[in-house]
């Protein structure tokens, strides 16, 4: 054979896959290497402390199942989130910015805005419950109280009535007598007006220019130019010109 066929054979990938299966044939079996165990046993226990702390895992696991229902009615989340949608479809960009922005967006105001209540949740409910101070049902009661707190300052009378109304219960005497399943909808229904109400203050000046800008093509007789493709470039500049996010978001944070 010629040695530069043979040299280039050598090199060639068909070598060094045949190389590779002589060795896995003729080598041997290669030494077993240990690998860890994994044993999910239910086991009985003489000492309670095991069984409490299980049942904190437990716990613990199923609230984080909950937390995306607790993010979006309990905080500011719905209200930020609706606001920020509503202004893409103010721009009238369709996919711009794209829904994890948005969704990413809304939920480090949301952290930025409940972070004294978070604090407060976590020094007087978690800290003391994972330090066996005080029981579950304490620490669900005072959890929830920064929460009401703030969802009462931002719920109308109007709503809070709707849903006493709607439950058939005595009218309370304050707002701590509330319970969550009256407090949490009326929160929510008071957010969506409020996120809708910022919305149309927000539509208002793109509206205005989606007009000028109609007006001016039927006047210039340009009937099959869609007016959406001449005002979109100048609604993204008075946007940019007016700082428009640092006003957005100032406007939503100052809300609360």
């Amino acid at each position: 054979m010629n040695p530069a066929a043979v040299k280039r054979y050598i090199k060639s990938k068909w070598f060094f896959l045949i190389l590779g299966l002589f060795i896995l044939v003729f080598a041997g079996p290669a030494q077993a290497q240990p690998l860890p165990g994994i044993d999910l046993n239910v086991q009985p226990t003489d000492n309670p402390a095991q069984v409490v702390n299980s049942i904190k895992i437990l716990i613990m696991l199923t609230l984080l199942s909950l937390v995306p229902a607790f993010l979006l009615m309990m905080t500011s989340f719905t209200r930020i989130v609706v606001v920020l949608s509503l202004l893409r479809s103010a721009i009238g960009t369709q996919q711009a910015p794209p829904n994890q922005v948005i969704i990413g967006l809304a939920l480090f105001l949301t952290i930025f805005i409940m972070s004294p209540v978070f604090k407060q949740v976590n020094d007087q409910a978690v800290q003391p419950y994972l330090a066996n101070q005080i029981s579950q049902q304490q620490a669900w009661d005072k959890a929830y109280e920064p929460l009401r707190k703030f969802m009462a300052k931002q719920t109308r009378e109007k709503d809070i009535a709707l849903f006493i109304t709607l439950s058939g219960m005595d009218k309370p005497r304050n707002l701590q007598d509330l319970p969550a399943n009256v407090m949490i909808p009326a929160f929510v229904i008071s957010e969506l007006k409020t996120a809708f109400q910022i919305g149309f203050m927000i539509y208002v000046p793109f509206l205005v220019i989606d007009m000028v800008v109609a007006s001016t093509l039927m006047s210039m007789g340009m009937f099959m130019l869609p007016p959406v493709m001449i005002s979109l470039p100048f609604k993204i500049l008075l946007f940019v010109m007016v700082d428009g996010w640092y006003l957005v978001v100032k406007t939503l944070v100052e809300s609360f």
